[in-house]
């Protein structure tokens, strides 16, 4: 169990060492960010914008005008919303080689609550012309996923978490911009995962092996450019989807799978993630069973899908 933001300030520094052009900025979250390690290592390329989330982007812009690589962290809530025009204005519209990192995504957020439970991000960026969405699985793909962000030439949105998760993929993973993995195999149906929901899919194609079901399924870490081969290739062979975010079902993964599915291969698809809803406060387990995103409503999700299949 690692958090993915642990990993994300792990893999700050060791770019901070390669690579002198790497600054990182923060707004004021630096501790919660897990940015601070950075801070430590080398004040000189640190920045702390304060609570001014607008400000840190277009700071960020600036330096990456000037030949840097900049990182600008904060929680995902404050990077889509209270920044979101500035990262509109100067960061996608010119294509600025600037990577947002944006902790604290989705409900297990906890007992914070719906304000600071961001359940919108990733329909937010995905929408923004040359802008890469990233949303990992696990610590080892957050490391992977932070080293493809950097040597990519323009903006990146990568979403984290605040909680521990459980290891889902090995210590040397790779991670390609654009492209999906299949963390298991299976031909009844397919589970198309992203973020923490991959584990979640994994424990629920276990449990439906001992109901003789057989469940593949395809991790996205990369939410745009999506892979649509994988998706498509999924759907040809088991004929049914279910998708699983940690999001609304609304502009999110979900709906990337079934914009790519409408036009490419229409199958039956079940999207699990908030209806429509805000996060409240409570435990981040406890929200996850409120919200209906347990192995135990995937395995729903599987029956229901494969009834209409």
């Amino acid at each position: 169990m690692i958090a993915t933001r642990d990993a994300y300030g792990k893999t700050l520094v060791e770019l901070g060492r390669e690579n002198p052009r790497v600054v990182v900025l923060d707004a004021d979250l630096s501790g919660s960010t897990k940015t601070a390690a950075f801070a430590k290592e080398f004040p000189e390329r640190f920045f702390n914008a304060g609570i001014a989330e607008a400000n840190m982007v277009g700071m960020a812009a600036g330096l990456s005008a000037g030949g840097m690589i900049p990182f600008a962290s904060t929680f995902a809530v404050f990077a889509a919303g209270r920044a979101f025009e500035q990262i509109r204005q100067s960061l996608a519209y010119p294509s600025m080689n600037v990577k947002v990192v944006a902790t604290h995504g989705g409900i297990t957020v906890g007992e914070d609550g719906g304000s600071h439970q961001s359940i919108e991000d990733l329909a937010i960026m995905r929408a923004l012309p040359n802008m890469t969405v990233l949303c990992p699985a696990d610590g080892p793909e957050t490391t992977a996923a932070i080293r493809a962000a950097a040597a990519l030439d323009g903006p990146v949105f990568v979403r984290l978490g605040r909680g521990k998760v459980p290891v889902v993929f090995d210590e040397d993973c790779s991670f390609t911009v654009g492209r999906g993995k299949t963390a298991r195999e299976g031909t009844d149906l397919t589970f198309v995962t992203t973020g923490l929901m991959t584990a979640q899919a994994l424990e629920a194609a276990r449990i439906l092996e001992e109901e003789k079901v057989s469940a593949r399924v395809v991790h996205l870490g990369s939410i745009k450019p999506l892979d649509v081969d994988l998706v498509l290739r999924a759907a040809r062979e088991t004929g049914a989807i279910v998708t699983a975010e940690e999001h609304s079902v609304i502009g999110g993964l979900g709906g990337a799978v079934c914009e790519v599915l409408a036009e490419g291969y229409p199958v039956p698809v079940e999207r699990v993630g908030l209806r429509d809803v805000f996060g409240q406060s409570g435990t981040a387990e406890d929200l996850l069973v409120h919200y209906n995103l347990t192995p135990a409503n995937l395995v729903e999700a599987a029956e229901r899908v494969l009834r209409r299949k």
